[in-house]
């Protein structure tokens, strides 16, 4: 049969459930004259009885909504086609028993109103109506303050639908008001969620305890939590992860943002405030109500000496606080990003009872986020998830977000030049992470931008690639294998060697293959005139090192940064006050609450216990807790012997100067790019460059193909052997045996 169009219903069958067809559909269907039929529509399904239509014309569908899926009940009719396959009958026997709730207009009439009242107006409403269970039938039609009646359960055997008849028995099991009801709704299908089990879990659980039993709190003689706080950086999911709690928890949520509550006038923000609390008041007389502070930094600074409007309110907020009583069922939830701006008196008992710390995403919580965000995307099974998840260290859920949208949009970029059809592949993803920054190290210090560099393009220095790899890629890439026998990876490695053997670029490879978010500074980056500046600037940079992990914090030229306190400098001076800082915080001495990851280090610091898969997940998750400090020098005699012991730079490296075969290999590499003509011997320029660094080598090859370009012309196709040849006749080695021989023995 043809497609059907669904056009409007006649406004003489608004509230009859009718829903009028053809006769040729009706006979098709096997139905009769008001035979209860399913209609499936984008949605949810909607419960209707067969008309024939007045003009007997057939292809057009026009039913009313009067008992449907709770979803359909937001959204009005929009014209659409339906296929015929929609359309189903569906038994209804006549009902012994219905479990309702219903959905009154105001608060006064369910306050007010008789519960035996009620019953008989609902039970005379839905008289030879048919239900089904999980729908909404709706009572607009009808002159009172009954709007809507959800039909919980239906006591009949093996049947899901049923009409009500006079003899049916109707069980009334709440009534809630039409603003709670639509709240409900609206909150029904929340964002996808990933990654966050632990701390929802926690969160549930502090929810569910003083909004659901109040009675055993006090019976047991307990007063309920009156507010939780959460904390973390931004882009984590802290809003979201309340919405979808309060929708678990069956609780209607009252989201105020702090910048809205705000008012120009004196007293307006404070009366604003008052509302907010009275409008949660109301709502938590129908059932479990959530009040979400947004933004509470905003809101409650920390009040300073002066009489400030800011001050006003935050004492109205103290006070609010302090006057909840035990018959307000409504919890506070306040969320920030900036815990340290909040004023003191916020965070204690009997506030903000409770602190929930979320920290940014560890790999498998990024993994899942992934797959939370993907499920609703046409994905390609050869989409890595747990690759892409071991490349977006120091991504919080916005980021993986905007990452899953750039790649949809690469897709889409793709499909409008003909390629084929829009399916997400590997190659969009990683395209849309060549422009992915992780949100927390955007306003870091230093620099962040690390272009890719392999092993490959580093010639020779064989052993040291290994030893790098052994301290920095092995743990970060295999936590497993180094968990599993009982190996901690270095807290850090020190590079020394002659000038121009490739230390920096050694580290950029070790970034690049590890796939560890990455930061450098300089001594322009820490110097400040202002005493204690620097040391602020160190201490910050390690707190973002530590809200990405594993990250790879690089302190080039550290000689110049920190040097020792043995060379007769002033023990005040900057240098040994950056010199404490850094020892302090390679030990982990003083690391905030703030940065601890998941909801079970939470209750284990308030006593609770931890449980086994907690500890599996740390000892998977062993190597990608802390910092990797990665210096590079070369001066290692000018850096403080407790900078060098075991736990802070334990693995002492020495990059030398490349050998004859390390120096054919840096030469192979330099001129992989090149045109070299037929008779260059790279081998014999190997043995003719003693003394020579990676960087002389590198530098000699782009001086013969400046000299070929000079001395044949621009359209020159090939260098010559003569034109290395001329090149190392002008230039002399920046290494000399001396200088080599000050490094042979190693730093203590």
């Amino acid at each position: 049969m043809k497609t059907l169009r669904l056009v409007s219903v006649e406004p003489s069958d608004r509230g009859s459930q009718r829903c009028r067809m053809g006769p040729a559909l009706m006979s098709a269907l096997g139905l009769s004259l008001g035979s209860p039929v399913l209609v499936s529509v984008p949605g949810g399904t909607c419960l209707c009885t067969a008309w024939s239509r007045s003009d007997r014309a057939e292809g057009f569908l026009q039913m009313d909504l009067k008992c449907c899926s709770p979803s359909l009940i937001p959204h009005t009719h929009t014209p659409l086609s339906l296929e015929p396959s929609q359309l189903s009958a569906l038994p209804c026997p006549k009902l012994k028993g219905v479990q309702v709730s219903v959905v009154v207009q105001s608060v006064d009439f369910r306050r007010n109103t008789p519960p035996r009242l009620v019953h008989e107006l609902v039970k005379d409403m839905l008289k030879g109506v048919c239900v089904h269970r999980g729908h909404v039938v709706r009572l607009e039609e009808f002159d009172t303050e009954i709007k809507y009646v959800v039909i919980e359960t239906i006591n009949q055997d093996s049947a899901v639908a049923g009409v009500v008849t006079s003899k049916t028995g109707v069980e009334i099991t709440g009534v809630q008001t039409l603003q709670h009801f639509r709240g409900r709704l609206k909150n029904r299908d929340p964002e996808p969620l990933g990654g966050l089990e632990e701390v929802s879990s926690s969160l549930r659980d502090m929810l569910r305890l003083p909004l659901l039993y109040p009675g055993s709190l006090g019976a047991l003689g307990l007063s309920c939590p009156r507010g939780v706080l959460l904390v973390g950086p931004p882009g984590v999911g802290k809003t979201l992860l309340v919405h979808r709690v309060a929708v678990e928890v069956g609780a209607s949520l009252v989201v105020v943002r702090g910048p809205e509550v705000v008012g120009p006038r004196p007293g307006e923000s404070e009366e604003a405030l008052r509302a907010v609390f009275e409008r949660a008041r109301r709502a938590a007389e129908e059932g479990p109500c959530v009040l979400l502070l947004d933004e509470l930094d905003s809101l409650c600074p920390r009040r300073s000496g002066s009489s400030t409007p800011e001050n006003r309110l935050v004492a109205q907020l103290l006070t609010l606080m302090d006057g909840m009583s035990r018959s307000d069922r409504f919890l506070i939830v306040g969320a920030t990003n900036r815990p340290d701006s909040l004023d003191p008196a916020l965070r204690r008992p009997g506030r903000f009872d409770r602190e929930v710390i979320i920290g940014a995403p560890t790999v498998q919580q990024r993994e899942a986020i992934l797959a939370a965000l993907c499920e609703r995307m046409p994905v390609c099974r050869s989409v890595d998830l747990a690759e892409l998840a071991q490349r977006t260290t120091g991504c919080v859920g916005a980021d993986l977000s905007a990452l899953c949208r750039e790649a949809a949009m690469h897709a889409i970029r793709e499909n409008s030049k003909g390629s084929g059809q829009e399916v997400l592949s590997m190659k969009h993803f990683l395209e849309a992470l060549k422009t992915l920054r992780p949100s927390c190290l955007r306003s870091s210090l230093g620099r962040t931008d690390l272009s890719p560099v392999s092993w490959e393009q580093i010639g020779g220095l064989e052993e040291v690639k290994l030893k790098l790899r052994q301290s920095i890629e092995w743990p970060l890439r295999y936590p497993e294998a180094f968990a599993r026998l009982g190996l901690r990876r270095p807290r850090g490695v020190l590079l020394y060697g002659p000038p121009g053997c490739a230390k920096t670029t050694l580290v950029r490879a070790a970034a690049s293959s590890s796939h560890s978010a990455f930061l450098s500074v300089s001594g322009a980056d820490l110097y400040s005139p202002y005493v204690g500046d620097s040391e602020k600037a160190l201490a910050q940079l390690f707190r973002q090192a530590r809200a990405c992990a594993p990250c790879i914090l690089f302190l080039d030229e550290i000689d110049s940064l920190i040097g020792s306190r043995s060379d007769g400098r002033s023990a005040h001076g900057v240098h040994t006050r950056l010199l404490s800082v850094l020892l302090n915080e390679m030990d982990g001495v003083g690391l905030k609450t703030l940065e601890r990851r998941g909801a079970e280090r939470i209750l284990q610091a308030e006593g609770g216990e931890e449980h086994q898969a907690q500890q599996e997940l740390d000892s998977q998750e062993v190597c990608n807790q802390d910092v990797m400090v990665v210096a590079a020098t070369n001066r290692p005699d000018s850096l403080d012997s407790a900078l060098l012991r075991p736990g802070r730079l334990d693995h002492i490296i020495y990059v030398p100067p490349p050998d004859q075969q390390a120096r054919l290999a840096i030469l192979k590499v330099s001129t992989s790019s090149m045109p070299l003509g037929a008779d260059v011997c790279l081998e014999d320029l190997a043995d003719q460059t003693e003394l020579y660094s990676g960087a002389d080598l590198e530098n000699l090859c782009k001086e013969a193909a400046l000299l070929t370009l000079q001395e044949e012309s621009m359209e020159a196709s090939a260098i010559p052997h003569r034109s290395f040849t001329r090149s190392l006749s002008k230039m002399t080695p920046s290494l000399t045996s001396t200088q080599i021989q000050t490094y042979e023995k190693p730093p203590r």
